[in-house]
């Protein structure tokens, strides 16, 4: 087992130890290491090119910032490929929240989510990805149920 020491202002370190209690871990070890695993799984999902993937990418954005609805609707219709639904919920006056629900190979989800998030505008970013593998078989033989459609089933690993 590796022992890192790393620093933190005091800032920092009372919103984590904040974070760290409301979750329930039991130590800030604990917390650590959680995030740096889903960080490090992170990274895989993203060096696994050819792995398939759904995924569900929420994010807040202020309308009145000029053109950026314009914008998410360009990149959206842009990757049409990869998205498959889209849901829009007007909060208030200034802010919508979108929800897209996007399908294909994990390396130009994360890409498109990645650049959804950065526009100028877009606030509270968040994607969660599931890793799939991309599956035609069905259990019965004769089955008429299959029309040409990829079926995707969750990553067993």
């Amino acid at each position: 087992m590796q022992r890192l020491t790393i620093p933190l202002d005091d800032n920092l370190a009372a919103a984590f130890d904040a974070l760290q209690q409301e979750r329930g871990y039991a130590s800030r070890s604990e917390a650590v290491r959680d995030i740096v695993r889903r960080t490090v799984d992170a990274a895989r999902h993203d060096s696994e090119a050819g792995t398939h993937c759904v995924a569900n990418l929420s994010y807040v954005y202020d309308y009145r910032v000029r053109s950026l609805a314009q914008r998410l609707l360009e990149l959206q219709h842009a990757h049409h490929d990869l998205v498959v639904a889209t849901t829009h919920v007007i909060l208030d006056h200034d802010s919508s929240l979108e929800t897209i629900i996007l399908r294909g190979p994990t390396g130009p989800v994360r890409a498109l989510a990645d650049a959804i998030s950065a526009e100028r505008g877009v606030r509270f970013g968040a994607v969660n990805l599931v890793i799939v593998a991309p599956n035609d078989a069905h259990d019965e033989p004769h089955s008429h149920h299959h029309h040409g459609h990829e079926h995707a089933t969750p990553h067993r690993g």
